[in-house]
């Protein structure tokens, strides 16, 4: 799509993402928000350094990209931004104010939902000196990278995902759900290989946490083939690690992209990130 507005960028890794130069996000006038949402569609990823962003701030920015999508745990949302939601190790007046170690396992957000989330955001606060690195994995070329008959091996085939599997063998934080929440997060179906609406480019598309089997194979031979999957996507070749500073927004497309947050030391740091989801529609 053109633009009247051109930003200026360069590759987060070879042939993919883009860091966007000279923005700031608070006084961009529309055209150039426009160019940024543009740059995400096209690169799969976008940074944004040296932001200043309230929580009203982050949902307006996000609300170009499409309707912020709600999150399954109201617990860590900000007050009075239920669409912000807070990653944190940080404790007030001896409560926790956000989920600490969220997202460490590499994984698309949302692929228990019938129609995953497209784009998920962070915004950092708070940053630790060391650690707490952010991986995006490029499943486009992870794709593009397999030969034909390696392409045939997952072409077609459908993953079971289960929101309640998830939460009762997770590592960090490991619950089981409420009947309320297990009647809101029916088990769901998606490919394990995605492609993207924008331009019908095709995607490896696995995930762990959520999964329970392949459909038509057996148990375990259809949990191989998903982390062989996994195993191939997060080569050092495909993925991006962002090292986090304070004011950068780093958005992802979760069509197109594996992630994981990495460990730091909460004994001795504080990390705290705002993080936002913008709704997505049904994996095909």
């Amino acid at each position: 799509m053109n633009t009247a507005v051109q930003v200026r960028t360069r590759p987060l890794k070879e042939g993919f993402g883009a860091e966007i130069l000279d923005v700031d996000l608070q006084r961009a006038d529309e055209s150039t928000i426009q160019a940024v949402v543009d740059t995400f569609h096209r690169h799969g990823a976008i940074l944004l350094r040296g932001q200043t962003m309230s929580p009203g701030d982050l949902v307006d920015f996000i609300s170009n990209f499409g309707e912020p999508e709600d999150h399954t745990l109201k617990e860590f949302t900000v007050p009075g931004h239920p669409k912000v939601y807070v990653l944190s190790n940080k404790v007030v007046d001896g409560k926790p104010i956000g989920a600490h170690n969220d997202g460490v396992g590499w994984h698309t957000d949302y692929s228990y939902k019938p129609e995953p989330v497209m784009a998920t955001m962070l915004y950092a606060v708070e940053t630790p000196a060391e650690g707490s690195d952010t991986l995006l994995a490029d499943c486009v070329a992870a794709w593009n990278a397999l030969t034909p008959a390696e392409q045939a091996r997952y072409d077609g085939k459908i993953v079971h995902h289960s929101y309640q599997h998830f939460m009762r063998n997770r590592e960090f934080g490991a619950r089981e759900l409420s009947d309320e929440l297990k009647a809101a997060n029916p088990d769901v179906f998606h490919p394990l290989v995605r492609t993207h609406p924008a331009d019908g480019r095709k995607a490896l598309w696995p995930s762990t946490g959520t999964v329970i089997e392949v459909m038509g194979m057996p148990k375990q031979e259809g949990l191989d083939l998903v982390q062989g999957a996994v195993d191939w996507v997060i080569q050092d070749r495909f993925v991006h690690r962002h090292k986090w500073q304070v004011g950068d927004v780093l958005m992802w497309d979760n069509r197109c992209t594996l992630h994981t947050g990495t460990l730091y030391d909460d004994t001795k740091y504080i990390r705290l990130m705002h993080r936002l989801w913008v709704r997505g529609d049904k994996p095909y």
